[in-house]
């Protein structure tokens, strides 16, 4: 498969399958496909329209793995399985289990924030897969099944990795690094959390404020139950303000520089991120 083929199966911010409508708040909060109200941690805007996703249509006896979610019965990742760079979307609603061949606890929906989902997977089984998700609490993961034809697989090239105390982003692929940037960060109060995590979906507001587009990442803030009545969800965006790089100012989500926001848009989702102290 080409690298042009590549990104538009995995969803990158090129690909035609994101959207283009409008954007709110990202630290954050409700996200619509229609409306594409997308809401995130620490990225400031106007408040919230609610604290679901109107757009999630999955079963009504088990939760939805989306970002608005808070999961129970499901492991947490200790960083312990190294994964290679697959990633997986779910062509439909796909059941999760806390173990492999277990019973389903939640659903992996096929969208997430208007845009297709894809997520990493960290370990693998005959006909099933681990892969993290972007539901409370940070680090969740579940087993997901591959038979049935209902999972396609591809794999990203990249990594992205946010170090809080050199207050740095730096992107590689294959392993070499293809720009690093001086970013903010979260402050004392409200600060990012680390662990690894994954690029989520991609929002252009219409009318942009502080940042072109908004790209949130799988996980949440760990101070704020919520912010401007969204979940609190992490993103990167820009900010049109260059002296807040290098500090850290931010209620959890990561500002950076204009060029890093070219980068990262280009990036498929489900991509790894790893964040460290």
């Amino acid at each position: 498969m080409s690298n042009r083929s590549k990104r538009a199966r995995l969803g990158s911010a090129a690909s035609p399958h994101l959207p283009t409508g409008r954007s709110r708040s990202l630290m954050v909060g409700a996200a619509t496909a229609a409306a594409a109200t997308m809401l995130v941690t620490g990225c400031g805007g106007s408040k919230a329209e609610g604290s679901k996703d109107p757009s999630a249509k999955g079963s009504a006896k088990l939760p939805e793995a989306t970002t608005f979610a808070k999961l129970t019965g499901i492991p947490v990742d200790l960083n312990t399985a190294n994964g290679d760079g697959t990633v997986v979307h779910p062509t439909a609603a796909t059941p999760v289990s806390a173990q492999a061949g277990g019973p389903a606890v939640a659903t992996l929906p096929s969208t997430q924030l208007g845009s297709p989902t894809w997520v990493p997977v960290v370990e693998s089984k005959p006909g099933w897969q681990r892969v993290l998700l972007p539901s409370r609490p940070n680090g969740s993961m579940g087993w997901i099944p591959t038979d049935g034809g209902k999972v396609q697989t591809a794999r990203s090239p990249y990594t992205i990795k946010v170090s809080l105390g050199a207050r740095k982003l730096t992107i590689l692929k294959a392993g070499h690094k293809s720009g690093s940037w001086t970013v903010a960060v979260g402050d004392a109060k409200t600060p990012t959390p680390t662990g690894r995590t994954f690029m989520l979906a991609s929002l252009a507001p219409a009318k942009p404020t502080y940042s072109p587009l908004i790209l949130p990442v799988g996980v949440h803030s760990a101070t704020l139950d919520s912010f401007g009545g969204g979940p609190g969800t992490v993103a990167f965006h820009g900010w049109p303000t260059k002296s807040v790089f290098g500090q850290a100012v931010t209620h959890g989500c990561v500002r950076v520089p204009a060029e890093a926001l070219t980068q990262l848009a280009k990036i498929p989702l489900g991509t790894p991120v790893d964040i460290t102290a």
